[in-house]
């Protein structure tokens, strides 16, 4: 049996979900911190559970081919990109083998084709977003990312996945901190006043909003942040002052306060234009999002007759997308702000063949059915946590020629698909498409064409 602290030699035959080396010893698994199939290395057991161990690899005796030195200086301890060891090649086989081992164990899948993972041409400085807790280091106040598995915060001076400005945002904001002495956010006591800065940035158009994530409305001396902010981000048109007074991990409450510019930002994608506010949700990877709407749409195969669902629509994106060659096209989405953007992101595309509504999905949408409406095709991009049943069940009632479904959790698209799959819902998985929407993490969207059996 193995022990906490003892050293062990093992080959890496297979990797987690997460992202860590499979390795056996006398047939109990071991999972290794850091370690890719194909090698075999030393390591050190720092746990011990029931049905495996977990261990740190203290030396490489084999190394993979596929290994490379990451290129962020604090990778080891941040708890962000997780695949920075792998060559990017290799993170692209490891995310399409996350997506079939999931269809298979928890689907009970099988034969069905998983195309390769669409990587980027480019995959650095992608994030079109970025969040930055702001607390206090040892005597000074920091700004960064939250370490692997805790809320201790790393300093990271340039990240590589986030737009160059961003960081710069950050600096800016805790120079400003530090020079006038604004008490920082500790999240032990819920004292302190600036918590996070938040970028959201328009690749499309260039826009760039920051928010101050703070516990009250008031920020001594604002006007100097707001002019250092002016001076050092071009492309800046907004800055919100957030107010979240809540103890606990949500990082924005439900109040904004336009500090300077505009309320939103545009961005402009596959000659559509969308707003985005300080709450919306969007896609954070642009070139990616552009790939997966348009194999989204290539599956729908819209030939201008459909009436097509989109649930989950948020701002309208897949929605609008649907929309220039559907004949009608209806968004559901619970966030009453994202509702209403979407609305005017309609009008502002001189789009005038959707309807949008307010409310759960897995409510509206069977309500909306046992009116009669009904619908050819039916993009589904539900949360991490999936498709509730009621609606999986209404989409088999319903019974829409295709259903496209976009998903950023594997386990929970395996466990849907399973439903929609089964012997007395009819349907089948024609085609997957695992698109890297979040390069160096563990994370992989999938776009999934479903057609009646």
């Amino acid at each position: 049996m193995l022990k906490k602290n003892s050293i062990i030699e093992l080959n890496i035959t297979g990797m987690t979900h997460e992202g860590l080396g499979v390795g056996r010893v006398d047939g109990f698994a071991v999972f290794v911190q850091g370690a890719i199939d194909g090698e075999r290395v030393r390591a050190k057991i720092i746990k011990v559970l029931k049905s495996y161990a977990v261990a740190r690899v203290m030396e490489f005796i084999k190394t993979s081919p596929q290994r490379v030195k990451p290129f962020c200086p604090v990778y080891k301890r941040c708890g962000g990109c997780s695949l920075q060891h792998m060559s990017y090649e290799k993170t692209l086989e490891f995310k399409r083998q996350v997506v079939i081992d999931n269809l298979t164990r928890i689907g009970r899948l099988s034969d069905i084709t998983v195309n390769k993972t669409i990587g980027m041409e480019n995959p650095l400085n992608y994030r079109n977003k970025a969040q930055y807790p702001i607390g206090m280091g040892k005597d000074v106040p920091v700004a960064g990312f939250f370490a692997r598995r805790s809320h201790e915060i790393i300093e990271v001076p340039i990240c590589g996945i986030q737009h160059p400005l961003s960081d710069k945002t950050k600096d800016i904001v805790l120079e400003f901190v530090k020079d006038l002495k604004i008490p920082v956010y500790d999240e032990t006591t819920g004292a302190g006043l600036i918590r996070h800065v938040v970028t959201k940035t328009a690749f499309g158009t260039g826009e760039i909003m920051v928010i101050i994530v703070a516990t009250c409305p008031e920020i001594p001396n604002v006007d100097n942040l707001i002019y250092r902010l002016k001076k050092g981000i071009p492309g800046l048109a907004s800055i919100i002052l957030n107010i979240n007074p809540k103890q606990g991990n949500v990082v924005l409450g439900d109040q904004n306060i336009t500090l300077y510019g505009k309320d939103i930002i545009e961005d402009i994608l596959e000659g559509l234009t969308f707003e985005i506010s300080p709450l919306s949700f969007y896609q954070i990877n642009w070139d990616q999002t552009r790939v997966l709407y348009k194999k989204a749409i290539e599956y729908a195969a819209l030939s201008g007759n459909e009436t097509v669902y989109d649930l989950y629509c948020g701002i309208g994106t897949i929605t609008l997308f649907a929309a220039r060659k559907a004949a009608r096209a209806i968004g559901i989405e619970v966030v009453p702000e994202a509702v209403e953007a979407a609305k005017r992101n309609a009008l502002k595309n001189n789009i005038n063949n959707t309807e949008f509504y307010t409310g759960k999905a897995e409510e509206v949408f069977p309500k909306l059915f046992a009116e009669g409406k009904e619908a050819d095709v039916v993009f589904v991009d539900p949360p991490r946590k999936g498709c509730d049943e009621t609606l999986l069940k209404t989409l088999v009632e319903m019974s829409p020629n295709r259903i496209v479904y976009v998903s950023c959790n594997p386990s929970t698209l395996a466990r849907d698909l399973k439903y929609l799959c089964s012997t007395d819902a009819g349907y089948e998985v024609k085609e997957v498409q695992p698109v890297d929407m979040f390069p160096w993490t563990k994370h992989v969207e999938s776009c999934v064409l479903i057609t009646r059996d």
